[in-house]
């Protein structure tokens, strides 16, 4: 069957109560979110820290079979392949900044069981990613840094989605930070597929619609 590119949402939770963690993540499911973008920091790679493994695989207890991709913004993501894998991860998506041997990480992770994610901060150049989207099923391009919600978006940064789309067509691209229905449409027609939206569509009054816009945008461009 040949591959066809799909529009995917993926809530980042980050911004949610998190106190109520399950709660608010089967919301987004239950309004139609294809996926759930979990945000782990370590306070090392990036300022921030937030949780890691045992909440993840507290979390994949109560929700048995939506797709978790882990956004990995860790010094060291090698430590917690394994971890996260037990945890119940489907996508294990890492930053190559601070990797050595970005290959071993990749061939560990799907060792694992799980898919590659490979991302890159706004400052790192789209021809240091490209070296290893053989080995990797989706790329992560940052549209804030890394570490923080509520930034401004980085409309600079869709020149690497564009460039990414035209030389990989059927590559799924994502981009995260500061994405709403301001600025999903310079997303989608760079060529981003799959939209990590944090604040837009947990801080919205009707998450539904703002999903439904964000996933209807890529669709028309897709198209």
């Amino acid at each position: 069957m040949a591959k066809h590119l799909k529009a995917l949402i993926g809530p980042s939770i980050l911004n949610s109560d998190l106190s109520k963690l399950y709660e608010e993540s089967q919301k987004l499911l239950d309004n139609g979110a294809d996926y759930l973008h979990l945000d782990v920091m370590d306070g090392h790679f990036v300022p921030n820290l937030t949780f890691g493994h045992p909440i993840v695989k507290c979390l994949r207890s109560k929700i048995k079979n939506a797709f978790f991709e882990t956004h990995m913004m860790v010094s060291n993501p090698e430590q917690w392949i394994s971890p996260m894998a037990d945890a119940g991860v489907n996508q294990y998506t890492f930053h190559i900044e601070p990797v050595n041997d970005v290959e071993d990480v990749c061939r560990k992770i799907k060792e694992n069981g799980m898919k590659v994610g490979v991302a890159i901060k706004p400052g790192t150049p789209v021809s240091e990613v490209e070296k290893y989207i053989s080995l990797s099923d989706m790329v992560l391009i940052m549209t804030v840094e890394p570490g923080f919600g509520g930034q401004k978006f980085m409309e600079n940064q869709m020149e690497k989605v564009k460039y990414l789309r035209e030389h990989y067509p059927l590559l799924d691209i994502e981009v995260d930070g500061g994405v709403g229905p301001a600025t999903i449409g310079c997303c989608a027609d760079a060529g981003a597929n799959m939209i990590v939206s944090g604040t837009a569509v947990i801080g919205s009054q009707d998450q539904a619609a703002t999903i439904k816009l964000l996933r209807d945008t890529v669709i028309e461009s897709i198209k």
